[in-house]
């Protein structure tokens, strides 16, 4: 019932958009050549050519509104959090479209109707969204089809299962309160509901209370009670929700699939599958050929300079861990001398390290000893954007020692990242760099990776750590 109350929601909101997007065009052409703020030199197009592109229009922003995660709830946060994210939709999609009327010459568009598109559907879509929610919330507050929601369990999980209904009203629940096996419990309050009766009496109250939804939230080892009260609900037609006690296990990307009938709870996973995954390394391929090729006479100048400074190889291989705990060879300039770890064994750069040649410290300090992981990048094992990886050996030691490290495996190594832009590389806090990694690996999108690459063209080269 709940999925099918979010599903109803999301679907009110994917046809507010779409008319949105049909009005925002046909608006902004209405105003640019039959109002035309700015004089039209070349004529008025016909309509049936902006008519033609309404669907390809539609599937770019559809696309991005998937990726962007417009449709996820709210969870609680203010309206600034979606309407922040229907400017990116906005944003990205117009922006698509502009790169794709590049390469089809057959027709110009007008650059002018495409700021008024922007504009305009950015206004309508954020007052399409806030009238939608508004018109729900008063609907639901005025009591309008509400479903009342009974919760076994007045621990830490029941209380949670309350207050994640309490953030959503929009679809439609209610909480009446909570059911306990411990009677010093009864008539107390959490989190803004209090707690009715005994589990054994869950017939009773099912029946005063008129409950529509009963949530189950017992702890994990409460397997023997469950079954205590499913029993007392053999003749009841209320729908029953079990959630299981998986907080203390849930990670990134945790939820709940359906496997042929059978549900299965993911404890962690990766962001990157189907398209994800497809947009991620198809944006590594552009980015890092440009960059390759835009950068090609300064690596050339380096490998000059490495060359003449000391013997040895221009390029240094190395082996690193990285998706799926995988290994792969790591490309560098070379920045210290051969054998520079005979003696030490793997060893941490530290600060003015006699192991690095005067170029060396050149090229570490403007980190641009790692340009060759551009082919890594395009080669694919690495991104552009994602966790450093690091060696093996150290790899083994933060498994056993570093709670939660072994998470930054489920995405692939990258260049940069948001640790690194963020000050947090070289010999710095272990801990830190493993927050902001995992803090990616969980809010990873298109967008996000472009700004960690603006950020890291802006302030992420040179630091005072690169040693």
């Amino acid at each position: 019932m709940l999925k099918k109350y979010a599903q109803l929601f999301t679907s009110t909101l994917f046809l507010f958009d779409s008319l949105v997007i049909v009005f925002s065009w046909l608006a902004a052409y209405f105003i640019r050549f039959e109002i035309p703020i700015v004089p039209v030199t070349q004529g008025i197009p016909p309509l049936d050519q902006y008519l033609a592109v309404l669907v390809p229009i539609w599937f770019v922003f559809m696309i991005n509104i998937k990726i962007c995660g417009l449709y996820r709830p709210l969870r609680g946060k203010s309206y600034f959090s979606e309407f922040y994210v229907i400017v990116k939709v906005v944003s990205l999609s117009v922006l698509m479209l502009a790169a794709l009327s590049f390469f089809y010459r057959n027709v110009s568009y007008s650059r002018v109707m495409a700021i008024l598109f922007w504009a305009i559907t950015t206004v309508t879509m954020i007052l399409a969204h806030t009238l939608v929610r508004k018109i729900l919330m008063v609907l639901r507050k005025k009591g309008v089809h509400l479903r009342q929601v009974l919760i076994v369990g007045a621990g830490e999980l029941g209380q949670s299962v309350a207050e994640k209904i309490d953030l959503h009203p929009e679809i439609g629940f209610s909480v009446a309160g909570y059911l306990t096996r411990h009677p010093e419990k009864v008539g107390k309050t959490f989190k803004n509901h209090k707690v009715l009766g005994l589990a054994d009496d869950v017939s009773k109250h099912l029946a005063e209370k008129n409950i529509d939804q009963l949530f189950i939230a017992l702890p994990l080892g409460a397997h023997d009670r469950l079954e205590q009260v499913l029993s007392h609900l053999g003749e009841e037609t209320v729908d029953v929700r079990v959630v299981p006690d998986l907080l203390q296990f849930m990670n990134i990307h945790s939820g709940v699939e359906d496997f042929d009938g059978l549900p299965v709870v993911n404890v962690t996973g990766t962001p990157l599958y189907g398209w994800n995954s497809v947009i991620k390394r198809a944006t590594d391929i552009v980015y890092s050929t440009a960059a390759i090729v835009l950068t090609a006479p300064l690596m050339l100048l380096i490998a000059i300079a490495i060359k003449l400074e000391s013997p040895g190889p221009v390029i240094f291989r190395q082996r690193r861990v990285g998706l799926d705990d995988r290994e792969f060879s790591m490309l560098k300039f070379r920045s210290m001398y051969m054998d520079a770890e005979a003696a030490t064994g793997p060893v941490w750069a530290k600060q003015e390290d006699e192991r690095r040649t005067r170029v060396g410290r050149v090229l570490r300090r403007l980190s641009l000893d790692e340009l060759p992981q551009l082919f890594n990048v395009l080669k694919g094992d690495m991104s552009l954007v994602g966790p450093r990886p690091e060696r093996r050996v150290f790899v083994e030691n933060f498994k056993k020692s570093v709670p939660h490290y072994v998470l930054r495996l489920k995405m692939k190594a990258g260049l940069t990242g948001w640790a690194q832009v963020n000050g947090w590389r070289g010999n710095t806090s272990l801990q830190k760099r493993i927050e902001y990694d995992l803090y990616y690996i969980k809010n990873w999108s298109l967008w996000f990776d472009l700004r960690i690459l603006i950020m890291t063209l802006w302030k992420g080269l040179i630091s005072r750590h690169a040693y």
